[in-house]
Order: structure tokens, then C-alpha cells, then sequence
């Protein structure tokens, strides 16, 4: 469960000795719900834990597998193995990560129209990499992935400290794999990590890290951690969602402190918005606990 406060080792501040109160924010908007896990990890950008509770359970990771995909798919470019300004043909149709059969994607499932749109055009593989961020596109992001690979996106993750419980084996709607037992998994300590990681250029590139947080800041979806801050709050974060499932890493830079990292990632049996309100409320929690 929750640990309590410890010194910010940005601002020397001593934090609160008091456990961050998220069991009673969990009962609140999850009262009577099966409830699988909600983890919570508070941080600094260079990784220094301030709170955690069930910081390291799996959880089906949904769309914050984009951020370290577009993380790898800049430092291919960075190393001059890819280029992000190439056009890429827009197509549908994927070889799967389990036996190399063929997935079909489907529009409906995905927030992005404009790249399905664009079938059989081309477009900038740097525009899909923002379009997979921004708009959580799930078709942008196959295309990305398509040309980053799976290796690429292991060596991110291995490189920002993340445990052998984040995996990101597949790409979005590739149901052989799946089937076969390859899952995505993410965990809240490890989100938080690659975030941090990035923005303190220890990933990427100091061109890279700062083209990448613009994207994060541009993100659309702002249910989830940016809800509970107050209006006008720099945020740049990546959101994941299914049903059943809700998550947000966030970076966060308050123009009076220090920059702080915050992950959540709920996995019950509740409506999205439920679990959205649970979210931005543990953001809530955060900011003014950091005050």
C-alpha cells in the first residue's frame, strides 16, 4: 500500500510524514467495485520516489505503449537508423508479433480519423509518431511500429530502469499475439521512469527530448491527470484506456516548484468516467499534498 512522504531530492523541502490518503479516494469513486488495482507512483524526473502504493502491478498497459514506441522510434532517428521525415505508406493490414499471420485493424476502435483518411497516401513517419501521442491514433501507431520494432522499444525500456514486468511485445489489435499470451504489460513505477527519463534527455537526444514533451504537452485527452490540476497547469503526459482500464503518466511542471512525475493506472470493473474522476483525483491529492 501507500509509503509515506520523504524529502524532494530537487527542492530539499521536507514532504509530509503522512501517507498520500489514495485508499480513501479508491473507496470513494470505487465503492462496491471489483477492483483489480490502482497503483500510484508520485516521483521526481530523476527518478526518486516520493510516494508509491502497488507501484510495481502489471497492469494491461492500453495506449501508454505509445509513449516508449515514439521514444524509440526518435532514437532510431537520432542514430541516423531511421528517418522520422521519410513518407510512409498508410495502410491497414500487419504482420502479427506471434506467427507472422496478418491482422486487420478496425477504424472504429481508434481516435485518429484523419490517418485512416489517408489510405493508400503517404505521410511523414514523424507526423504519425505525434498523431499516435496526441491522438492516441492506434493505426499511426502500428505504422510507427512497423518500422521502430519491438527491439527498439525493449531497449527503452531497459534503458530508463524499468522492471521485467513492463513488456511491450505487440502492436495495437494484434489479436494472434494476444491469443498466444503476448500482452503489453505496464507497471505505474515503470511509466514513470521512461517519462522522466525522456524529459531529463537521459533517453534521447536534447533535440529529441525537447520535440518529444511538446507532443506529450499536446496531447488531447486530458480526462485524467491534467483534470485535477488547476486550469492553465503544464502538463505533458500519454493516457492508456480500454474498458475496465484507465491510466496516465504525466509530467508535471508547476510554475512555482519543482517538476514533479506522477503515474496512475486503474484497472477495475467501472465506467471510463468513473475511473477518469478516480484519476484526476489522485492528481488532485498529489498537487495539493506537494503544496
Amino acid at each position: 500500500m501507500g509509503r509515506g512522504y520523504r524529502r524532494d531530492s530537487l527542492t530539499g523541502v521536507p514532504a509530509p510524514t503522512t501517507p498520500l490518503d489514495v485508499d480513501a479516494l479508491v473507496s470513494r469513486h470505487l465503492d462496491g467495485v471489483a477492483v483489480d488495482a490502482v497503483s500510484v507512483w508520485w516521483g521526481s524526473p530523476d527518478g526518486t520516489t516520493t510516494y508509491a502504493r502497488d507501484a510495481e502491478v502489471p497492469h494491461y498497459a492500453a495506449s501508454t505503449m505509445k509513449l516508449p514506441l515514439v521514444v524509440a522510434a526518435h532514437r532510431r532517428h537520432d542514430r541516423g537508423e531511421l528517418d522520422l521525415d521519410a513518407p510512409v505508406e498508410v495502410h491497414d493490414a500487419f504482420a502479427s508479433a506471434y506467427d507472422g499471420a496478418t491482422f486487420s485493424m478496425r477504424q472504429e476502435h481508434d481516435q485518429d480519423d484523419e490517418t485512416w483518411d489517408a489510405r493508400g497516401t503517404s505521410v511523414p513517419l514523424r507526423e504519425l509518431a505525434r498523431r499516435a501521442v496526441v491522438r492516441s491514433g492506434n493505426l499511426a501507431t502500428n505504422l510507427v511500429l512497423e518500422r521502430t520494432g519491438t527491439d527498439e522499444v525493449a531497449a527503452v525500456l531497459r534503458d530508463a530502469g524499468c522492471s521485467p514486468a513492463t513488456v511491450l511485445p505487440r502492436g495495437i489489435e494484434d489479436a494472434p499475439a494476444r491469443e498466444a499470451g503476448l500482452d503489453n504489460l505496464v507497471t505505474a513505477h515503470d511509466l514513470g521512469l521512461v517519462i522522466g527519463a525522456l524529459v531529463s534527455g537521459r533517453l534521447v537526444g536534447a533535440g529529441s527530448a525537447r520535440e518529444l514533451e511538446a507532443v506529450l504537452a499536446a496531447q488531447e485527452h486530458d480526462e485524467q491527470v491534467p483534470a485535477g490540476l488547476p486550469a492553465g497547469t503544464y502538463v505533458a503526459h500519454k493516457t492508456g484506456w480500454v474498458d475496465g482500464v484507465a491510466h496516465d503518466v504525466a509530467l508535471v511542471r508547476p510554475a512555482d516548484r519543482a517538476p514533479y512525475v506522477l503515474a496512475v493506472c486503474s484497472t477495475a470493473d467501472a465506467p471510463e468516467q468513473t475511473l477518469y474522476d478516480l484519476n484526476a483525483a489522485v492528481s488532485r491529492a498529489v498537487w495539493e499534498a506537494q503544496r
